[in-house]
Order: C-alpha cells, then structure tokens, then sequence
C-alpha cells in the first residue's frame, strides 16, 4: 500500500492528538472505570478525525478507508484498549450504514453530529442469549401507526452510558432469521430506554459498557436506516469495517508494547547484563514484530481489496482473528519479561494483557471467524437436505 503526503499529515495529527489529549489521561480514566466521551470526540471531530471516510454533506472528508486505516494504527497507540474501542463504535461500527443507507433527513439528524464530535453513538446489536449469533436476537419492534414500538434488550453496549443514540438491530416481521432484521437510530432519552448500572469488566476498563432496556419505546418509522428486513445484510457489512479497525488497531498496540518491552529489558540488569542481551529474549522480539508486519500486510491487503468494491469478508476475518490472537501472544509473552513488574495492576503491558483479550469476543468470536473462512474457503460439512 502506498501512502501519500496526506496519509502522513493525518498519521501525525492523531499522533500528536494521542501524545497531547488522551494518554496524559488514561490512567485516571482507566481509574474511573469511564473516560469523558463527548469532550474527546468533539476534540477530534474538530481535526476532522471522526469522519475520514464518511459523506462530505455531512461533514466528513470523503477519503478512501487506507486513510482511516493510518488513523487507526495510530489510535493503536492510546495507552489502554479501552478508548480506542470507543472510537471505533464511534466511526467504524454504529456509523457506516447510516452514512452508506440512511435517508438524507436522518444522517443530517444524526450522522453530522456524530462526525462533529457532537454526539456520541453506540450500536447496539448483541444480546445476552446472542453475542456472536446475531441472528438469534429476540429484541422486537412493531410497527403501530407511522412508528415503532420497541421491547426486548441488549447486553455489553459500549458507550452506552454517555450515548446519544444507537443504531438498534432489531425483529420487524417474524420472518427467516437474516430478512427480519431492520436497523433503527434511537435516541437515548428517548422514554423507554433505561440502562443497567456500568458492567464491571475485566479489562477495557475506561470504555462505559451497559445493558441496555427498552421497553415500549417508541421511534418514528423514518428513523429505520435502509429498508426494512435489509438489517442483517447491513449488519454484515459494518462487521467488516469493524474487523478491519479491530486489526489495525492492534498492529499499533502490538509495536507500542514490544517496543515498551524492549527499553524496559535495555535498562534492567540481571547477572550482570542487561535483560536485553539475552539471546531468548532478542531474539522473541524480533519473532513478534516479524509477526506483527505479516499482520500488518494481510490487513493492509484487505484494505486495499475493500477500498475496490471487492467482498473482503474472508480476508477481514482472517486480520480480525490473527490480531486477536497475535496481540494476546505479544501482551502475554513481554509480560514475561517485565518480571514481577509485569504483574502490578497498573503495568502498560498488563494493561494490553487484560485489555487484547476482548479482541477475540467482541465483532464475533475467533471461532466465528474460523467459521467465515472456512466457508469461504469450501471446506465445510455439507448440510444433509
């Protein structure tokens, strides 16, 4: 992939950003279990930073996904993992179909904003009998005159305590599981919508997660994003995006914990050397980041095929499900040599320890993503008529 002056005039802005404005701040965050969402978001839809790929008219810059890419690699950066997921809901997870499907009226309603820093988005999706298995959720909305009436529930939305609204999968026929599906922006006051207190994680800890209630809530049929029973469809197609971030982050995650583990190992001496000149150690962090650029190139690859109209389910599946697992491998492995250290609470590789473990839960489970690949590749048992 080549990147141009522009590429890198965005890398150094969200570098700056994350060096000045968020990681003086992660640990009192990380402290308080929440991180001030609306002030961060309207500090980068200032830069521009909340919109790289969406819809000029509504405030975004209009530039291809390589562009959200640097970004994100960047963002990779922010001292936790909590943050930068948040960001990600944000851009790549409860926006894309509203900027790609929804009605000029309701991205003006709430797209623009959300691009200005000005609202903050959650999408809300899994529920506690259906994470990975979207198409096993229960909650329900019936139409009743020229609205929506919504019931049911979901579980471990990110944002969700500071949201201003959520792009909701729900029911709206009894239908197959994949075409009763439809997708509806609702405003979090709107009467209905109640939350539990914060679930308390085992990482991720300054990103606000919540289940979310609603009951007899009630929202205009316009406020539907595309058409009705096309929510599955969309569903699927922001799930790449997801995946793609999820990859990308974890690349700048990855070199900023080896490269914290290899400064550590410089200045700790034991026996007489420093950690570093140990050959088992050298030579591990070479393995890593070996590893770290042949993620690098496979997300890199579906980037490029993505920014080309082509499919990159298969491909996205494959970066999201090795940077999940790559990121626990790096985390667990520099822990190692931070020793006792390592061990403390508050450690930065502890912190990814804990943190890169929801990489391979959260946007569908490793063995969703094998699944994926699997039936790309043809290889699946074939179904008995």
């Amino acid at each position: 992939m080549k990147f141009t002056a522009e590429h890198e005039a965005l890398r150094r802005t969200t570098r700056q950003f994350v060096d000045k404005e968020i990681n003086p701040y992660v640990t009192e965050w990380e402290n308080a279990d929440i991180f001030p969402a609306h002030e961060l978001f309207k500090k980068m839809g200032d830069l521009g930073l909340l919109g790289i790929c969406k819809p000029v008219e509504n405030g975004g810059l209009g530039l291809d996904y390589s562009y959200n890419m640097v970004v994100v690699e960047e963002l990779g950066r922010i001292a936790c993992g909590g943050v930068p997921m948040a960001i990600g809901v944000q851009t790549d997870m409860a926006t894309p179909a509203l900027a790609r499907f929804g009605s000029k009226e309701l991205r003006d309603e709430f797209l623009t904003p959300a691009i200005a820093g000005e609202y903050v988005a959650s999408i809300a999706v899994s529920e506690a009998h259906a994470g990975s298995d979207v198409a096993a959720i229960k909650t329900y909305a019936k139409k009743d005159g020229d609205d929506y009436v919504i019931n049911g529930s979901k579980m471990w939305i990110t944002n969700s305590t500071q949201a201003d609204f959520f792009c909701l999968l729900v029911n709206t026929s009894d239908d197959k599981p994949h075409i009763n599906k439809s997708m509806i922006i609702v405003p979090a006051k709107t009467p209905g919508v109640t939350l539990s207190p914060k679930l308390d994680k085992m990482g991720m800890r300054s990103s606000d997660t919540a289940q979310v209630f609603f009951d007899n809530v009630r929202v205009p049929q316009r406020n539907r994003v595309g058409a009705e029973g096309a929510g599955f469809m969309m569903q699927m197609m922001q799930f790449q995006e997801e995946r793609m971030y999820a990859a990308a982050n974890a690349i700048g995650g990855a070199e900023v914990v080896i490269n914290a583990t290899i400064e550590y190992c410089r200045q700790r001496t034991a026996f007489g050397k420093p950690l570093l000149d140990n050959q088992v150690i050298h030579f591990r962090m070479a393995e890593l980041m070996a590893d770290v650029e042949s993620l690098r190139a496979l997300t890199y690859q579906a980037c490029e095929a993505h920014i080309g109209g082509e499919d990159v389910t298969r491909l996205a599946s494959m970066a999201k499900l090795k940077a999940g697992r790559l990121l626990r491998e790096v985390s667990d492995s520099c822990l190692q040599y931070w020793g006792g250290m390592g061990f403390m609470w508050d450690n930065p590789v502890s912190r990814s320890y804990r943190d890169s473990r929801l990489i391979s839960i959260g946007g569908g489970a490793d063995e969703v993503m094998l699944g994926i690949i699997c039936k790309y590749m043809d290889i699946l048992p074939k179904r008995k008529k």
